[in-house]
C-alpha cells in the first residue's frame, strides 16, 4: 500500500495517509493565548481542514485522544466545544488525558484518526 503525506515538515507531517485510513498529528490552537474552549475551538477547526485535505470529514473518525493541561478546569468547557462539533451519528472512540504540553499555553491538543 502507499503512503501519503500532506503538509510534511522537517519533523512530521501534518497528515500520514496509509491505505484508507487517515493519521492527523496533533493538533493545538494557533492563538495560544485564547482561553480553553477558544483554543478547542481553534484545534477542530484545523482538524476539519486537515481532513478534507485529506478527502475525508469528522464523520468517517475512527478515534480520537484530546491532551488536557488543566482536566478539573478546563474539561466541562472543551467538552462543550467537543459535543457541539462532533458528528453524534458517528461519534469515535476517545479519550481523554491530563498532559503537560510542549508549549506551556497551549491548553488542549486533538491527536485523530479516520477513514477515508
Amino acid at each position: 500500500m502507499s503512503i501519503e503525506r500532506i503538509d510534511p515538515g522537517p519533523r512530521m507531517s501534518q497528515v500520514v495517509i496509509h491505505g484508507d485510513t487517515v493519521y492527523l498529528a496533533g493538533q493545538v490552537a494557533d492563538d495560544a493565548t485564547l482561553p480553553a474552549e477558544g483554543q478547542m475551538e481553534q484545534v477542530l477547526a484545523n482538524v476539519d481542514r486537515l481532513l478534507k485535505k485529506a478527502g475525508t470529514d469528522k464523520s468517517k473518525l475512527l478515534s480520537a485522544t484530546v491532551y488536557v493541561t488543566d482536566m478539573a478546569g478546563d474539561f466541562e468547557s472543551i467538552n462543550k466545544v467537543w459535543d457541539a462539533w462532533i458528528d453524534r451519528t458517528n461519534p469515535p472512540a476517545r479519550a481523554a488525558v491530563q498532559a503537560q504540553l510542549a508549549n506551556k499555553k497551549w491548553l488542549v491538543e486533538v491527536v485523530a484518526v479516520a477513514a477515508r
